[in-house]
């Protein structure tokens, strides 16, 4: 069997029209991925059909958590669990296909080429987002050019939550010391690396808005992602990447 050195985290809270699909979708594209849901105790069952599922699959986890706490939180469990064991790079996902797991093998050459933390980009090289009303989508590039001029972290997708870190990269990050939740977790994460001077890359991806399930999009969400970006340039004296490696 070829070596399993990627984790797939995906958060789960009231997923279960999704999580069968997803889990066939992701083993497939790769032998050498291993899934971790991390659920939040999901009163749809979500979680005792990840259970079900982990038993089915041997490259099937589960973590759960006794509440819903926010997508960070989760995430960060999911890291605190993967840097336990041995793997060599951690990707973010969502449980709903509105990331592509064909793209999974993309991140993985991207990084294995050389790049501490891919981020899967839905503007780079042009706009591609599917199934999204002009508001959402505005406020998402609005939301990349505000953090762009505020920070100068150049990154054309910083609210984008389909990553996939080296294991370096979590490991110097302090997760006690990460107080964004939301979109704003995505910031802090990408923006906290670069000022470290890690490599980031992009790959181009084409997002589509989740068919089944109900979207966690809410308004505290976009308020954490405006705070953040300016907590995150005071912290940093507005310095921008002063240890770049090339």
């Amino acid at each position: 069997m070829s070596e399993i050195d990627t984790l797939v985290i995906i958060p789960t809270y009231n997923e279960k029209e999704n999580i069968n699909r997803i889990t066939t979708a992701v083993l497939d594209t790769s032998p050498h991925v291993n899934i971790l849901f991390v659920d939040d105790n999901s009163p749809d069952g979500t979680g005792e059909m990840a259970d079900a599922l982990s038993e089915k699959f041997e490259r099937v986890h589960v973590l759960h958590r006794t509440s819903k706490d926010g997508l960070g939180r989760a995430y960060i469990a999911g890291f605190k669990w993967a840097l336990e064991r041995d793997y060599k790079f951690v990707m973010e996902m969502d449980c709903d296909f509105s990331h592509d797991p064909t793209e999974i093998p993309n991140f993985r050459d991207k990084i294995l080429g050389g790049c501490d933390l891919v981020i899967g980009s839905r503007y780079c090289g042009g706009i591609r987002v599917l199934n999204w009303p002009m508001s959402r989508l505005l406020l998402s590039r609005g939301a990349a050019i505000y953090v762009h001029l505020i920070t100068g972290m150049p990154v054309s997708d910083p609210t984008g939550g389909f990553k996939c870190f080296r294991r370096e990269v979590l490991q110097a990050y302090d997760f006690d010391a990460v107080k964004a939740n939301g979109y704003g977790f995505q910031i802090e994460m990408t923006h906290k690396a670069w000022m470290k001077g890690f490599k980031i890359g992009e790959v181009p991806i084409t997002f589509e808005d989740r068919q089944e399930g109900t979207s966690k999009m809410s308004g505290n969400i976009v308020y954490e992602a405006l705070w953040v970006v300016w907590t995150l340039a005071v912290r940093n004296g507005f310095r921008r990447n002063p240890k770049a490696r090339a």
